[in-house]
């Protein structure tokens, strides 16, 4: 994920946030300092005795609880969602149904995945011993992340993190921390004991002290290719999880669904104003339907309302800052100058650059080879499913793809084939279902997402072998 400038107003003591759309003030926060840090971890450490103590049962009860309390509450998350990161508001709904339902999955998590029978007699000459493993917690973990999913993506830490018996300190975007927060005083009031989350708000400086500290024994991070470099320079001997963003492509065969290739292809690009970790960006089109995909692909991302985001009607609200709409306009120009084809978008009003739509981008480009992290797809032409699986695997990193057909050995081939975490198949590269494992492939891939998934990233397991001679 593409990092950007903060589009805050800081003092030594404070950090206001502003709304992307409109510059209005969302409000103030505390920010910690790296002088902190010391503090924060103390109190880290008396909730991880806190945290081992719950019982799981207490666990679960509690993480459904703050469940129904946002549920119940939904409007509310969602509208603190589109204030502080500029979704729309139909998107900033789903992302709280979602959240409720990761809380929901990290309860069932706590109440059964709890450890395995060891077979010790399936090895000559221990015939007389019997045992079992048990999935303890790590003790303090270290959970960073990013402004784009700024409720869901935290109940991924937490909600596994708190099933485990873990605690945490918990550093969200400086940009949305409101979500975080919001998140933070539910699980409290579900009954929560204090100190088993610790919420520190500030920038690199302090996120550096946090990963490096000793007694921290796991970080999970989602964000930018650099940022999960640096934290792997300073983290020293320590569990690492790192979501660190993709280049999705998408594969049309000819003999696919059109009208539903191209609908799934527009929701995957622009979602969130492109600013998606798995949302589509290149789009490789079999020749045979090239021409009739792009023309129905350009209308209908023509025909997509962009604007105040706090509107039913709008599809795509602004970016989370100016200073990112420039440098995803900078970038396309780039694409351009260099050769590529606008089909439509390439305009600027502030942090909303509408959607926009190349071809003919050179391979060389970093718009081809990078993450975009903004509003912009790329199409591109391809005779055999072998030369459309070539391009999708060009790129130095993945998370997700996807491959529109109607042919089984098609699709099972490209899954094969491509090397990403998920190939959706039908569907577009955007789509994800909280329960499954989530992470990359290729370079930068560390551990996976994904309730169950985390949840044993976060446990560690411990044996009980008894002999009975």
């Amino acid at each position: 994920m593409v990092s950007p400038k903060l589009q805050i107003a800081s003092s030594a003591e404070e950090i206001t946030v502003l709304n992307p759309f409109d510059g209005a003030i969302v409000g103030t926060v505390v920010a910690s300092s790296p002088d902190d840090v010391g503090s924060l971890l103390a109190r880290a450490r008396r909730g991880a005795a806190q945290a081992r103590a719950l019982p799981r049962h207490h666990r679960a009860a509690i993480l459904e609880k703050a469940a129904r309390l946002i549920e119940g509450r939904r409007e509310d998350f969602a509208r603190t969602i589109v204030c502080e990161a500029g979704k729309t508001i139909v998107q900033a709904r789903k992302e709280t149904l979602r959240c409720v339902n990761t809380l929901k999955l990290s309860a069932e998590e706590a109440r059964r995945n709890a450890g395995e029978i060891v077979p010790f007699d399936a090895y000559a000459g221990s015939e007389a011993r019997q045992g079992w493993f048990t999935r303890e917690p790590l003790g303090v973990i270290a959970a960073i992340t990013p402004y784009n999913d700024p409720l869901n993506l935290v109940a991924h830490k937490l909600g596994p993190a708190i099933a485990g018996g873990n605690a945490v300190v918990l550093k969200p975007s400086e940009l949305t921390p409101f979500s975080a927060l919001k998140l933070v005083d539910a699980l409290a009031e579900a009954g929560l004991p204090a100190g088993i989350v610790t919420v520190a708000i500030g920038g690199a400086d302090l996120g550096r002290a946090i990963v490096s500290a000793r007694e921290v024994r796991m970080v999970s991070f989602t964000g930018g290719f650099a940022t999960g470099e640096a934290i792997t320079r300073s983290a020293g001997l320590k569990k690492l999880a790192m979501d660190l963003g993709g280049n999705a492509p998408v594969i049309v065969m000819a003999d696919s669904t059109l009208d539903k290739a191209v609908e799934g292809c527009i929701s995957g690009a622009f979602w969130a104003a492109g600013q998606n970790c798995i949302g589509t960006q290149r789009i490789l089109v079999q020749t045979a339907c090239y021409d009739r995909f792009r023309e129905a692909f350009v209308v209908g991302v023509a025909g997509l309302r962009c604007g105040d985001p706090d509107r039913e009607e709008t599809d795509v609200g602004p970016m989370i800052s100016a200073a990112a709409a420039e440098r995803a306009e900078a970038a396309v120009q780039h694409a351009l100058d260099a050769g590529a084809t606008l089909l439509c978008g390439h305009r600027r009003e502030g942090a909303l650059y509408h959607p926009t739509v190349l071809e003919a981008v050179a391979h060389d480009n970093p718009l081809w080879r990078e993450e975009a992290f903004a509003p912009v797809v790329i199409l591109e032409r391809f005779d055999t499913l072998a030369e459309a699986i070539s391009m999708a695997n060009e790129p130095d990193y993945s998370l997700h793809a996807g491959i529109f057909t109607s042919s089984l050995a098609d699709a099972l081939e490209a899954a094969a084939g491509i090397e990403a975490g998920g190939v959706m198949i039908n569907d577009s590269s955007d789509y994800r279902f909280d329960a499954m494992p989530f992470g990359g492939f290729k370079h930068g891939s560390m551990g996976r997402e994904g309730v169950r998934f985390a949840y044993e990233d976060m446990t560690q397991p411990k044996v009980i072998c008894i002999n009975r001679n």
